[in-house]
């Protein structure tokens, strides 16, 4: 810290400014502290909701009625009576089990006591020597392989000869001009048709009310006009297809050399007999059923009511007469199509030389025969089967009773017939459609040669 005179006159003013600013601040702050202690005037209440007034009770819904008792039907004579159901018993009340018993506390379980030690157990005793397995036979030893024959040379190939020059093709004919089409000859004038007869005079129709008048619709609104649709720019003219070129014929191709011939096959030994199959046991005779005793016949149902007869309708009027059509005038006959010209014939090619011939293949070394297999050891004959024990006689079945015949029912009577309907008049044949002129026979593979 320094004392001299300098820096004590710089010093002094600061700590006063200092001192001045801390006495503004609390002046201030105790201002607005006394500002915040009035209080402010209470919010007003919020005025009370006044209450729903009472609404009506809901009028009470009358009883349903009750159910009507259904009619007594009367009785009718012939007719049996039904028989009156019994009342249900209802179910049986359920048995009073017994009291169970009161059973006694169980006592504890006692302490486990100290068991002895377990005895050794005794050594295993020594196994005996097995036998040694017999010696396998000795088979007679493979023979030994031939050595292979040494392979021929094959022959040297011959020379391939010098295909031929290719020879001029001639020039291709020029395609004629296609022959002008016909006039169309001049469509005759129609004739005049005949006047229609006279239609025949109906009777009058009712006349049925007026109708009220419908009221105007308001007048639509005008829309704007569509824009001019702009005009596309003109195709161009594309050059003509150029002509194809005729192909040439395909050569025909060698002959196939012919297959070596298959080995014969061995010849299997003849399959073995199986054994006869044992005879199936007889069977007892099923027994007859005791006789049921006979069943009472239905009584006699009564005879229907017979119907009474339908009312004739009345007759239906007669339908006018429809007046005749008039015929049609006949089309006329369709151009001849032109035949389409000739196609040029196609060039020949020249022939392809003969393939050569392939050398001989050398045949394969023998190969030696196996050993025989020895025979296997024939096995035993199974045990007989035990036959089987013949099962008791079952009791005769009764014959069932014969079926009464069902009543015969009443004939219904016929009904009447419907009164025939009136004949509708011929119609006119239409006139006959003329024969259009054939077809040219071509395919599309020859449409396409073509262009």
């Amino acid at each position: 810290m320094t004392t001299s005179p300098k820096w004590r006159s710089v010093l002094t003013p600061a700590a006063m400014a200092a001192a001045l600013a801390a006495a503004a601040l609390a002046s201030g702050g105790t201002v607005y502290a006394d500002d915040h202690a009035t209080p402010h005037p209470p919010y007003p209440s919020k005025p009370v909701h006044p209450a729903h007034a009472p609404q009506p009770a809901h009028p009470a819904k009358p009883e349903h009625p009750g159910k009507p008792m259904h009619p007594v039907k009367p009785e009718q004579p012939g007719k049996p009576m039904h028989p009156v159901k019994p009342e249900h018993p209802g179910k049986p009340a359920k048995p009073e089990y017994p009291a169970k018993p009161v059973h006694p506390d169980k006592p504890m379980h006692p302490v486990k006591p100290e068991y002895p030690a377990k005895p050794v157990k005794p050594e295993h005793p020594v196994k005996p020597v097995h036998p040694e397995k017999p010696v396998k036979p000795e088979y007679p030893a493979k023979p030994v392989h031939p050595e292979k024959p040494v392979k021929p040379e094959y022959p040297a190939k011959p020379v391939k000869p010098e295909y031929p020059a290719k020879p001029v093709h001639p020039a291709k004919p020029v395609y004629p001009a296609k022959p002008v089409k016909p006039e169309h000859p001049v469509k005759p004038v129609k004739p005049e048709y005949p006047a229609h007869p006279v239609k025949p005079e109906y009777p009058a129709k009712p006349v049925y009310p007026a109708k009220p008048v419908k009221p105007e619709y308001p007048a639509k609104p005008e829309y704007p006009a569509k824009p001019v649709k702009p005009e596309y720019p003109a195709k161009p003219v594309y050059p003509a297809k150029p002509v194809k070129p005729e192909y040439p014929a395909k050569p025909a191709y060698p002959e196939k050399p012919a297959y070596p011939a298959k080995p014969a096959k061995p010849e299997y030994p003849a399959k073995p007999a199986y054994p006869a199959k044992p005879a199936k046991p007889e069977y007892p005779a099923k027994p007859a059923y005791p006789a049921k005793p006979a069943k009472p016949e239905y009584p006699a149902k009564p005879a229907y009511p017979e119907k009474p007869a339908k009312p004739e309708y009345p007759a239906k009027p007669a339908y006018p007469a429809k007046p005749a059509k008039p015929e049609y005038p006949a089309k006329p006959a369709h151009p001849e199509k032109p035949a389409y010209p000739a196609k040029p014939a196609k060039p020949e090619y020249p022939s392809k030389p003969a393939h050569p011939e392939k050398p001989a293949k050398p045949d394969y070394p023998s190969k030696p025969a196996h050993p025989a297999k020895p025979d296997y050891p024939s096995k035993p004959a199974h045990p007989a089967k035990p036959e089987k024990p013949d099962y008791p006689s079952k009791p005769a079945h009764p014959e069932k009773p014969a079926k009464p015949d069902y009543p015969s029912k009443p004939s219904h009577p016929d009904k009447p017939s419907h009164p025939d309907k009136p004949s509708h008049p011929d119609k006119p044949s239409h006139p006959d459609k003329p024969d259009y002129p054939s077809k040219p026979t071509h395919t599309k593979h020859q449409d396409k040669d073509q262009w």
